[in-house]
């Protein structure tokens, strides 16, 4: 367990615009931050960083916390895992109690292959430098492509023994588990004994995969010396598993991502070593995606730094079709895309260790295209009749359909219009027909995702919305009620003094803050919330009202409860940003009327829902005179408080008449 003051030192330590900033490329807009929400497909950049409130928002999925929730939902962690996470950043420590063996088996499965990836990163680097096979081999290949100490270092490259066992040996003999080791694809069953495992990386050089956040998900290994000649696999990756999946993940995005939101630009190659002498030669927003096709998970990562990519690609007829495989994809996620061929006979890697970082981004500059020049000169260059010409210009325009912005569209139609000779009324044409197919296709697609996402379970406490993994389940409260918006003044408020020189029953007088008003106005008639939380919240509020320096926004925010921090996050984020001169302070009597009126419609709703509630019980309790007369008088009663309720709402409108 993590105590309180503990978890208050984490909050207060982690920055909020800081730790965003590890996984977002954020603007600055006005006293806040803003970029796009990397919990949803963000387009145009809704996700917001408050500084001063310590939080963060996004204003369409409605996602967003403080320091720590942001981390459990963006790095799938549990509640304890994330102030865990935060701690090691802000170098705070924990002191907590050894887990027991029983604990240890109730780890998560995916903490655990973290934790063995983890452990095999460090076991290849300690074979490379130290073993001597490891630095006559591995070190020695490495030393061939000229590869710096300093960028071995940076990319935690490594060297797995020859040995098929060596490496599973040492890990279970340290007490890593075979399950997990299986799992992580560090090894895989023999096919035949089945009780025996064998290394996956035996005999290679090894590229270890660092996800956004730091953590070893996955492994690359490239086969050495005379065996590469003829090898079918000269390159082995870690399989899919829990936590790593190659369709979401970038080579290098780690080492990457703060140049990337620093030059707003990003260039994608192929390969390891092509990030790897990229940054070797001083460019280091350079990601890979190692031979696979792009995937739109992959684009979205990118798309939270920056919106800007050059696809840098070898100038060989692999490389063409790689640069045309992407181009469709990375339009219709809002990227803005540039094309280079290198030279014949160069890839990225060769060339960058050719070239100093001035040169090759001078090249860069010089000789990249736009994709509707590069779509052009590549297609049409082989289109020998009108048939194969118009399949080539039906492709072209089938891209810019794929462009969300309709002026940006208009633009390329025009330059395609002068490039082709075609007239621009026909090639409008045209795109509006691509237009029309791929909205179509995206309502059926819509209609299919809804129907396999239905929620399976009907008594799920979350409608249609299953918690993320390793996330506690989200209170289930509906959040535009009158008693979250009397718990959002409560929140954001409840330390404020509402009445001053209030007479008290023995004569003396005191002042009220807003939470002990809405507490002494409930009690009166023996109310309280549906949602337990909220009951907590605002006890807490008036438990704390009397302390000095006591600010209940920042004191609910930042609680070392997660429910409760998570709640007051999202019922105090604003819908609109206002710059801060056009904010409005909040007076005293704003919030006398503001409260007044809230708790008199929470009271007129709670004596309608009774009134209704009675009137079923009396026609339902026919047979039961008695029962039946005690109902009656129990409705007469509400029906009096309904009129009085009535009566004084009338009261104050019509004091503000006057």
């Amino acid at each position: 367990m993590i105590d309180r003051l503990t978890i208050e030192r984490i909050k207060e330590r982690a920055d909020i615009v800081d730790v965003v900033s590890d996984f977002v490329s954020l603007k600055k807009v006005g006293v806040n931050y803003r970029g796009l929400c990397p919990f949803h497909n963000d387009h145009t950049p809704s996700f917001y960083v408050s500084p001063s409130r310590r939080t963060c928002h996004c204003f369409v999925c409605g996602e967003g916390g403080d320091s720590v929730g942001f981390i459990m939902r963006h790095e799938q962690l549990t509640y304890p895992d994330a102030l865990r996470w935060l701690a090691r950043r802000y170098n705070i420590e924990i002191q907590e109690k050894e887990l027991t063996e029983e604990q240890k088996k109730e780890q998560s499965d995916r903490e655990s292959m973290f934790i063995v990836n983890e452990w095999a990163a460090k076991y290849f680097k300690d074979i490379l430098h130290n073993d001597i096979d490891g630095r006559a081999i591995g070190m020695q290949y490495f030393r061939q492509r000229g590869v710096r100490d300093d960028i071995i270092e940076k990319f935690r490259l490594g060297f797995c023994l020859n040995d098929r066992h060596a490496m599973s040996d040492e890990a279970l003999r340290q007490g890593y588990s075979r399950e997990f080791l299986i799992k992580t694809g560090l090894c895989y069953p023999d096919e035949k004994k089945k009780d025996e495992i064998h290394d996956r990386f035996a005999g290679r050089v090894i590229f270890p995969w660092i996800g956004v956040s730091g953590k070893v998900v996955a492994f690359g290994g490239r086969v050495l010396d005379s065996r590469t000649k003829g090898v079918s696999q000269k390159y082995v990756n870690s399989p899919d598993s829990e936590i790593y999946h190659k369709d979401h993940e970038l080579y290098g995005i780690f080492q990457a991502k703060k140049a990337i939101a620093k030059e707003d630009l990003v260039y994608m190659v192929e390969g390891y070593t092509d990030v790897i002498s990229m940054h070797q030669c001083g460019i280091e927003n350079v990601v890979a995606n190692s031979g696979t096709a792009l995937s739109e998970h992959q684009i979205r990562l990118l798309h939270r730094f920056t919106q800007n990519i050059v696809l840098l690609y070898d100038g060989d007829e692999a490389g063409i079709k790689a640069a045309l495989r992407g181009t469709d994809m990375l339009l219709r996620e809002g990227m803005n895309v540039k094309v280079m061929l290198l030279p014949d006979g160069d890839d990225p890697d060769s060339f960058a260790r050719k070239h100093s970082a001035e040169q090759l981004r001078q090249y860069v500059k010089e000789h990249q295209t736009d994709f509707i020049e590069f779509k052009t000169r590549v297609l049409l260059q082989n289109a020998k009749d009108p048939r194969e010409k118009s399949e080539a210009v039906n492709s072209i325009i089938h891209s810019i359909s794929v462009i969300g912005d309709p002026i940006v569209r208009a633009t390329y139609i025009q330059d395609c219009s002068l490039r082709l000779g075609y007239n621009e009324q026909t090639l409008n044409a045209k795109l509006n027909e691509e237009i029309r197919n791929y909205r179509d296709e995206q309502r059926k697609a819509e209609r299919r995702s809804f129907n396999d996402n239905l929620n399976p379970n009907p008594n799920s406490e979350v409608e249609g919305n299953l918690s993320p993994q390793n996330t506690p389940p989200s209170t289930p409260i509906k959040e535009n009620t009158l008693s979250s918006l009397i718990i959002k003044e409560v929140i954001r408020h409840g330390s404020m003094t509402l009445y001053d020189n209030v007479e008290t029953e023995d004569g003396t007088t005191m002042s009220l803050t807003l939470a002990q008003y809405v507490a002494l106005n409930l009690q009166e008639d023996n109310l309280q919330f549906a949602e337990p939380l909220y009951n907590q919240i605002l006890s807490e509020a008036v438990e704390h009202s009397a302390e000095e320096g006591f600010e209940s926004e920042r004191y609910f925010t930042l609680h070392p409860d997660y429910e409760v921090s998570s709640v007051a996050i999202r019922l105090c984020s604003d819908n609109v940003i206002l710059s801060k001169s056009l904010q409005v302070e909040t007076t005293q009597y704003d919030l006398q009327e503001r409260i007044n009126h809230l708790l008199f419609d929470f009271r007129n709703e709670y004596i309608m829902m009774r009134i209704k509630q009675l009137t079923t019980e009396i026609a339902q309790s026919a047979d039961d005179p008695e029962r039946q007369l005690a109902l009656m008088e129990q409705l007469k009663t509400a029906q009096e408080m309904r009129r009085d309720i009535a009566q004084r709402i009338g009261s104050s409108i019509a004091s503000k008449r006057m």
